[in-house]
């Protein structure tokens, strides 16, 4: 007898990936040694991600570019080989000048962090849902981290970007390293159901 004839979906879907709880576990052990590089080599981490970024954006100009051109009878020409045209100069930009891309790239994360913590703040108090005190402090949080970073600038430029995807990436780990094991735990309480 299976878990599947219970009618479960959740049931039925633990049934089909219970077997692979091990990768589940060391993905996320993965994510979290490359989280902890990330965040003890955050400068490197930080021109890395840059590089990235701006390698992404070239190759993703120049695809951009070809297809304009293959499909120019299209109305949108125009519109697609601009967008081509900036991002491969974004991309270009990137890769030539790092460090003034990491300066970019951490200004539009401050401004996003300190306009989002201040909507998130101001919204919340104004509707009052429930529990909207942690919504309040969310984003009072994310206005504090803004503030931080421009205060810190052009310091905080060289260091957040990599630091930022770090703790992601550790974070990411843990999910998947609880998820694995209340899987692994969650799939032989099924079976003992069942038996």
């Amino acid at each position: 007898m299976s878990v599947e004839q219970f009618g479960n979906p959740l049931a039925a879907g633990i049934e089909e990936i219970r077997s692979s709880w091990g990768w589940f576990l060391t993905l996320g052990i993965l994510f979290m040694l490359l989280g902890a590089v990330c965040v003890i080599g955050d400068v490197s981490a930080t021109f890395g991600t840059v590089l990235v970024f701006g390698w992404i954006l070239l190759f993703s100009g120049v695809l951009g570019f070809v297809h304009a051109f293959r499909t120019h009878s299209w109305q949108g020409f125009l519109l697609s080989l601009l967008s081509a045209v900036f991002r491969g100069v974004t991309g270009y930009l990137l890769i030539r000048y790092p460090l003034a891309g990491a300066a970019s790239l951490t200004l539009i994360l401050a401004s996003f962090f300190i306009v989002g913590g201040l909507v998130r703040s101001i919204g919340a108090g104004m509707l009052k849902f429930p529990r909207w005190g942690w919504s309040v402090f969310s984003g009072i949080v994310s206005l504090g981290l803004g503030i931080m970073l421009l205060a810190q600038m052009p310091l905080s430029s060289v260091w957040f970007i990599g630091f930022a995807i770090g703790v992601d990436l550790i974070f990411d780990g843990a999910s998947l390293i609880g998820f694995a094991t209340a899987l692994h735990r969650l799939a032989g309480v099924a079976l003992e159901g069942v038996v």
